[in-house]
């Protein structure tokens, strides 16, 4: 098991796989084309494939996707001499696939992600890591294992705007931060995904392929496409959802990588529909030396005020007001508010109150920076670190690190308890049921990693 210690000694910096000791693939040069498989062809991998197809020498050459209509269709998006099918190994198999993007439902990341690695391909992986938090670690061996690139699709991570709010932070700007706030709000009152009884899939769907590794279950179109992650088969609800990404920056802000103890409270309060997950969550984490309270609601969508003039925000009502995503760092002189378009700086009038200081309008004026996503910068990166064989920006034991913080939340939940974490050994403490949560019973012939 990786330890804390070889963590943040691997993790410092940009630090080079070595070429001599790649598997399974040929090894490029800068100007090299980049032969890229798409495994699983919704949105959000057509929207990532799209943007890394833009970057310099990329070429889709496959897609795969157990819903035949989507497949085709990403075949004919990626043009002539690519190739389409039902069946991800058959991606794998190929000589001509330097690297695969993995879109699919979280059940199925891992998996895709270690044989890819055994396979000798690289690897762009969306968040969450994994499942849970066994699997999100078979693909850290792997990646080490086979020498492969592993870049997790935490875009923030690539983010200009967020290296600067660390360097406030560290720089002691805004003073000691002992209090971080996290919050994923959207509003899908009252019948949330709806109701569904079970039926048979649409033609083209190959259902047994779709569950994979998770429980033999009839068809329900809930449980399909963009509404699977409301149940625990498939994946955590907004917490690993949405809140990977804003761990994931949190942990960057503020030099932490794990908790040390975990509580959460919520339930299904209001929605009326067929989901699991809890329509509200509140989570709260101990870390070190400060402590992070995050939250997840479909029940409202404000989360916080402060949104930024002229910006749009995913998942945003409209109203003008609210800002539905973002993390707030408090210190003992300010506050910083941040998501993925930009942040705000806004200072303590009462520091300056108590050594006998005017406090000038000027002084209180927020400082305020706009930004983009960076999906397209953080593609980019994991394409320049295929061909030069160093680490990407986040890589594969920093995306397993910020995964493990929700799926240790959604634990918390589920169990009931507060719940101790040892992240050096990646153990929960004296709670074996809770520890048995850490991961799952894979469904034959899917029990591989």
């Amino acid at each position: 098991m990786t330890t804390r210690r070889r963590f943040l000694r691997g993790a410092a910096g940009a630090m080079a796989i070595g070429a001599t000791a790649v598997s399974g693939s040929r090894v490029l040069g800068a100007s090299d084309r980049v032969r890229v498989a798409l495994v699983g062809c919704g949105g959000r991998g057509r929207f990532v494939a799209g943007l890394m197809r833009q970057v310099e020498g990329v070429e889709f050459v496959a897609a795969c996707d157990v819903y035949q209509a989507r497949a085709e269709s990403a075949k004919k998006w990626a043009g002539d001499g690519s190739d389409s099918c039902g069946d991800f190994r058959k991606v794998l198999d190929r000589k001509d696939v330097d690297a695969v993007l993995i879109a699919t439902p979280d059940h199925w990341h891992a998996t895709i992600a270690v044989l890819a690695c055994r396979a000798g391909k690289d690897v762009y992986v969306e968040k969450p890591l994994a499942h849970n938090v066994r699997e999100g670690r078979a693909v850290v061996e792997a990646a080490r294992k086979y020498n492969r690139v592993v870049q997790v699709g935490t875009q923030q991570r690539s983010a200009p705007h967020y290296r600067e709010i660390a360097r406030i932070v560290h720089g002691g700007e805004i003073g000691p931060v002992h209090f971080v706030r996290i919050w994923n709000y959207m509003n899908l009152w009252p019948n949330g995904i709806g109701k569904a009884e079970d039926s048979d899939p649409p033609p083209g769907v190959d259902w047994d392929m779709y569950l994979g590794p998770a429980p033999l279950r009839p068809f329900n179109k809930n449980r399909f496409v963009s509404t699977f992650r409301w149940f625990w088969d498939y994946a955590g609800g907004m917490a690993t959802d949405w809140g990977t990404h804003r761990f994931d920056s949190m942990h960057e802000i503020m030099g932490a990588d794990a908790p040390l103890t975990i509580s959460a409270a919520g339930r299904r309060y209001e929605l009326n529909d067929g989901a699991e997950t809890p329509d509200f969550l509140q989570i709260t984490y101990e870390y070190p030396q400060f402590t992070v309270s995050y939250e997840a609601s479909n029940i409202n969508a404000f989360g916080a005020g402060g949104r930024l003039a002229a910006k749009t925000y995913y998942k945003s009502s409209g109203a003008g007001y609210d800002r539905p995503n973002g993390e707030a760092f408090y210190g003992t002189k300010g506050t910083i508010v941040s998501d993925r378009v930009g942040y705000e700086l806004y200072r303590e009038p009462a520091v300056l109150a108590r050594q006998g200081k005017a406090v000038s309008a000027e002084y209180l004026k927020p400082t305020v920076v706009a930004a983009e996503d960076a999906t397209a910068v953080h593609v980019r990166n994991f394409i320049d670190c295929v061909r030069s064989r160093q680490r990407p920006s986040a890589d594969v034991e920093i995306g397993h690190r910020s995964s493990i913080v929700p799926h240790l939340g959604n634990i918390a939940y589920r169990t009931g308890r507060k719940i101790r974490w040892d992240a050096d050994r990646e153990q929960i403490v004296g709670d074996p049921d809770a520890a048995k949560l850490l991961s799952r019973e894979a469904r034959k012939p899917w029990d591989l990693i």
